[in-house]
């Protein structure tokens, strides 16, 4: 296993064992703003589903796609949390999330190749609807800056993971591995569409 993923691996999985213990030892403090938000994007199948799949595609891409790709994610969806706690509304935010999490799992699945450039406005695209949710579902008692930085931080966070199961093992496996989870990522949007 190469180093870097090896250390981001690591790194995503201590965060994510740490988010509820964290929460948890301040009892009263859960709604604090960042721990609110680190823990935000687990509590949403949706939202967890989307954020590895991104993870998935933009290491499948491979070069510049594998910062790319997350970087225009968290960019926008930061933008969109922001457009939402200052007031403003988006159309469909509900269906938008779940057109983007069918549509980023076909685009693992089948392992999309388009220009750099429409890779970035597609993931920017699908970022936008779950921005805006987050701005919307911000506890009232929470910190604007740190609930935007926990969700930030933990999105980061589940877009290595996606990346890590790409670049952790032998390249015929994981193109395998990777398109299931493409796959499955699709079907799990198409069934949350239908609940």
């Amino acid at each position: 296993m190469k180093p870097i993923f090896k250390t981001a691996l690591t790194a995503s999985m201590t965060v994510a064992a740490l988010v509820p213990t964290v929460a948890m030892a301040h009892t009263g403090h859960e709604t604090s703003g960042l721990m609110a938000g680190l823990s935000h994007p687990f509590t949403g199948l949706d939202h967890l589903l989307a954020m590895v799949a991104v993870g998935l595609w933009a290491a499948q891409m491979g070069g510049k796609a594998i910062w790319q790709l997350p970087l225009a994610f968290i960019a926008t969806m930061a933008l969109g949390a922001g457009l939402s706690m200052a007031g403003m509304t988006v159309p469909f935010v509900e269906s938008g999330i779940l057109a983007s999490v069918i549509a980023a799992g076909l685009l693992v699945a089948f392992a999309a190749r388009f220009n750099l450039l429409l890779c970035t406005a597609l993931t920017a695209a699908m970022a936008m609807f779950h921005g805006v949710a987050h701005g919307a579902e911000m506890p009232l008692a929470a910190s604007g800056l740190g609930y935007m930085s926990g969700f930030m931080l933990a999105t980061l966070v589940l877009h290595l993971a996606g990346i890590a199961l790409i670049k952790a093992g032998k390249p015929a496996l994981t193109t395998l591995v990777a398109r299931v989870a493409g796959g499955s990522i699709a079907a799990g949007g198409l069934v949350l569409a239908v609940m």
